[in-house]
């Protein structure tokens, strides 16, 4: 009883002490200090396997594995250099020429084929392109680059996907070109290794992005070439481009910042599934049709423009290219019709429809088989795996 007594008059001193302390004083213990954290790695794959398992079905495993598989990257032959020499020495190595073996080893169209021969000049690949890349199965890595006897160096190591939105973008002799989204700079310099740019205009937002492209012209790029202004390199907001130099390029590549869905997998740094770029990686897909916009207007009559992604995202990709669309038609008034095409390994690109009376195109390079036209703006959307 005593015991119980002492407990008592202890509990009511415990409460008497804390009644007298002043309210902004008083504090709680806490049981969880903070969220737990995931790396973003983590996050990509969670995210990733919530919506792509949808989209894919059955196929989702499958391409799962793939994404988390190590990256296997391509050598871009610098043209500038000693590219012959480069290209034997690549082939001691057993790798090949990817370009080269869809070019000339294309297997032949079926002839009840539906789809309908475009021109050459409106659909040929771009030319002068060499990237050597290892046969499947084989993990082998290429050296790193060196400097050649030109002081530059003899190739650029990019992974080999990279180079189809180039291809696809079909560059001729004199072209006027404009890469809106260009940083790091493998694209930009692929562009410049076709040898058809008449004048080049490589944009990027990010001012510390352009210095990188600035330091990878450098290595590979000689002076004069980079005179004479033929590349001109800027840090300005893409999504203004048509207003600042409409219907000014032959040709235009509009490759889009993106989930990087194989980055996102395997990189911690910079990744956009950071939690404190929740918020840019949900307005992604708004930034992609304003950048597409763009990059439409930019594009002179009768010109071409590629609009590419590392996304295999729904959202990222066919809505964006749809989203593009309406924002031409509300503003522009511009009338846009969907039709499908199909894609074939070779020096042309195939279409499913015969070419409008107009004028300018478009090829978006995305995971599937569809294509777009419209009665005073083509737009042709190739996807590709």
């Amino acid at each position: 009883m005593a015991a119980l007594v002492v407990r008592g008059v202890r509990d009511m001193l415990k409460r008497a002490d804390f009644a007298t302390v002043p309210r902004r004083q008083r504090h709680k213990k806490k049981w969880a200090s903070t969220e737990p954290k995931f790396p973003a790695t983590r996050l990509a794959l969670q995210n990733f396997d919530m919506t792509y398992s949808v989209q894919f079905g059955d196929l989702w495993p499958s391409i799962r594995v793939s994404l988390l598989s190590e990256q296997k990257y391509g050598a871009l032959v610098n043209n500038f250099a000693a590219g012959d020499r480069v290209s034997a020495e690549l082939e001691q190595l057993k790798a090949r020429d990817f370009v080269n073996e869809a070019v000339f080893h294309r297997e032949p169209e079926p002839e009840n084929s539906q789809t309908a021969a475009p021109s050459p000049a409106s659909w040929a690949c771009s030319p002068n392109l060499r990237c050597f890349t290892f046969t499947r199965g084989d993990v082998s890595r290429f050296p790193p680059a060196r400097l050649g006897s030109l002081g530059l160096m003899d190739y650029y190591l990019m992974d080999a996907a990279s180079l189809l939105p180039v291809l696809a973008l079909g560059l001729q002799p004199g072209d006027t070109v404009l890469d809106l989204c260009a940083a790091p700079g493998g694209k930009t310099l692929a562009l410049l290794q076709t040898g058809c740019c008449r004048n080049l205009a490589a944009n990027d937002l990010s001012t510390s992005r352009t210095s990188r492209l600035q330091r990878v012209l450098h290595s590979y790029v000689p002076q004069d070439v980079r005179d004479k202004n033929r590349v001109r390199v800027t840090s300005w907001d893409g999504r203004k481009w048509g207003e600042l130099e409409g219907d000014t390029y032959d040709r235009v590549l509009v490759d889009v910042p993106c989930t990087t869905d194989r980055h996102s997998l395997h990189e911690e740094e910079n990744s956009i599934f950071q939690r404190s770029r929740k918020k840019e990686r949900q307005m992604l897909p708004v930034l992609q049709v304003q950048l597409l916009a763009a990059g439409l207007l930019a594009t002179k009559p009768g010109g071409h423009i590629v609009y590419s992604t590392c996304s295999l995202s729904h959202l990222q990709n066919e809505y964006v290219v749809q989203g593009a669309i309406e924002l031409l038609d509300n503003q522009y008034s511009i009338k846009v019709q969907v039709f499908f095409a199909v894609v074939v390994p070779g020096p042309r690109l195939s279409s499913g429809a015969s070419s409008l009376a107009n004028p300018k195109s478009l090829r978006a390079i995305l995971p599937a088989s569809q294509a777009l036209t419209s009665h005073s703006v083509c737009l042709e959307q190739y996807y590709i795996m």
